[in-house]
């Protein structure tokens, strides 16, 4: 699924199967959740730019997950994407059609995962490399499986509004990986939950 073509980082990505996406209200308590995140064997990261000094956030966790695919999300304009890349990372996420975050990524050779919710939009952006379908939880994995009708291999990660839970059930309809927010944060139940997912990803 990965294929020879694909972006170490997003490769990475695909490998982790669930992306955490890090949206906290302080750089302390994103860092504390990247760095659980990064405990529990998630080879990939994303921090969203809205988080309050979400710059020493990601050189915080870079320095304590230096093995980490850390990557910034949530990015709309060009001067976000030229921060993010400043801050060296590994991957850029868009939640909508952003041209000029892509054409940052595309200028400085790092991928981008484009976001998108029409059909139109999530595979030309899976055209790309990776798609996020965003917001994942308002069509459902019945859209998903649609889009992957037209489009049979068509990199796409889910996000928005999925219960860490479900991510199995996301997994086996095709999805590349699936990013989870609110679900994802320190404590025994979502790290059973990891754990169950990674058994039967695996299986």
């Amino acid at each position: 699924m990965e294929g020879p073509d694909l972006h170490p980082a997003l490769a990475a990505i695909g490998r982790a199967r669930v992306v955490p996406v890090v949206r906290e209200e302080d750089a302390e308590r994103a860092v504390e959740v990247g760095e659980w995140a990064a405990g529990q064997g998630l080879e990939a990261v994303e921090l969203t730019a809205t988080i309050p000094g979400w710059r020493e956030a990601f050189a915080e966790l870079r320095n304590r997950a230096p093995d980490v695919t850390l990557g910034v999300g949530t990015l709309r304009t060009r001067a976000d994407a030229e921060a993010a890349v400043e801050a060296g990372a590994d991957f850029l996420v868009t939640p909508h059609p952003a041209p000029e975050v892509i054409e940052v990524a595309d200028a400085h050779g790092v991928p981008a995962i484009g976001g998108g919710f029409t059909p139109a939009e999530v595979l030309a952006a899976a055209d790309r490399g990776v798609a996020k379908l965003f917001p994942a939880h308002v069509g459902g994995i019945a859209f998903m499986t649609s889009l992957l009708a037209l489009a049979p291999g068509a990199r796409i990660v889910p996000t928005g509004g999925v219960a860490l839970g479900d991510v199995p059930e996301w997994l086996a309809a095709g999805a590349f990986a699936v990013g989870v927010g609110s679900d994802l944060r320190p404590g025994e139940q979502a790290e059973a939950q990891l754990r169950a997912i990674r058994r039967e990803v695996t299986a």
